[in-house]
């Protein structure tokens, strides 16, 4: 299991700095914050470390034989921080795993993959080896190089999209969008458009497809092309996702037009129970199809979205899933429900936005 930290910036809001907290507290093996901050990153139940405070990992900014020796001596748990800039600094790294620091988190100025490679192979049983990264794909990075990739990342950032995005590649435990069951209030054959099939670098099983809904606030769960069917053979790596101008759930926080996939960028996919991992695109088809139009409504508010009019294409409910063509009033799909109204992908609170 890879561990995954955040450092979170002492100088951001004290509202985005909560938030972060707050996430951080579900997803994060420990949170990395400024001696201040402590006891508020204690009262979310994160575990804490910093370079002073009363905190649960004792972080050494600069590397000192005779405070890791003492910190060590009175049972405390030591994270040594080294910025790697040549050969000694790699060899500084070495020598704090050698006195059994617990963890030795490392800083690459210019993120070369040969130091770490080097760092992986020998502090690996000794201690921890946790990389500064900046964003998801850096994670991605340490975290496979050499094979074995680093123990873990501490992940500076203050966007929570991008902690999110990290947690989905970091943890075996993914996080989890909620889906409720919206019921169906009508349905309506459309004319053609043009629609997007989805094709995936993945596999997927009943249960299992992509967020999309014509609004970004409710989305619903269209299942990968797994049924059997007398009418085609399964494409499982397949969602047959809808029209061209879809909202697609990219991130767990953060949503893109199905018109802006292509090649090698990353979808989620998302199960019955909310599950998430990341998998990245192979190919967009798009070809003219008969279109039907999905009403729902949960807690009195209806969400909407349209899928191609064929026997083939199915969504998720509670129990299985269910063909668009045997869709009646009453059918309860599960769908994504959250507060609408985006900024290129993103929620803005502030700002006023109607979908319809």
């Amino acid at each position: 299991m890879k561990e995954l930290w955040i450092e979170i910036d002492e100088s951001i809001s004290n509202e985005l700095k909560n938030n972060l907290l707050k996430s951080a507290a579900q997803i994060c093996d420990a949170v990395l914050v400024g001696s201040e901050d402590v006891e508020k990153a204690k009262k979310t139940g994160a575990k804490t470390a910093a370079s002073s405070g009363e905190c649960d990992i004792n972080v050494l900014e600069v590397f000192d034989e005779n405070k890791i020796n003492e910190l060590k001596d009175v049972g405390r748990t030591i994270a040594v921080k080294v910025t790697i800039k040549g050969k000694e600094d790699q060899e500084t790294a070495i020598e704090a795993a050698e006195l059994s620091s617990d963890y030795i988190i490392i800083h690459c100025t210019d993120w070369k993959v040969i130091p770490l490679e080097n760092l992986i192979a020998k502090t690996r049983g000794k201690s921890k080896l946790l990389a500064e990264v900046s964003s998801a794909k850096e994670a991605k990075l340490a975290l496979e190089t050499l094979e074995l990739g680093a123990d873990g990342v501490v992940l500076k950032t203050s966007n929570p999209d991008e902690l999110m995005e990290t947690a989905v590649i970091a943890k075996k435990k993914a996080p989890k969008v909620e889906l409720v069951p919206a019921e169906v209030v009508e349905l309506k054959e459309i004319g053609t458009g043009a629609r997007v099939c989805v094709d995936t670098c993945d596999l997927m099983k009943p249960g299992e497809g992509i967020l999309v809904g014509c609004q970004s606030s409710g989305l619903f769960l269209v299942q990968a092309e797994v049924h059997e069917s007398p009418y085609v053979e399964t494409r499982p790596f397949r969602v047959n996702a809808g029209p061209i101008s879809l909202y697609t759930l990219s991130s767990p926080t953060r949503t893109r037009y199905l018109s802006e996939l292509k090649a090698g960028d990353e979808v989620l996919i998302v199960d019955r129970e909310g599950k998430v991992r990341s998998t990245n695109v192979a190919r967009v088809k798009i070809e003219w199809r008969p279109m039907m139009l999905v009403e729902a409504e949960y807690g009195g508010k209806r969400i909407k979205t349209i899928v191609q009019n064929a026997e083939t294409i199915r969504l998720v409910t509670e129990e299985g899933s269910k063909s668009v063509a045997k869709l009646k009033r009453g059918d309860k799909l599960l769908a994504h429900v959250v507060e609408g109204g985006r900024h290129f992908g993103t929620l803005v609170k502030e700002e006023t936005v109607i979908e319809r």
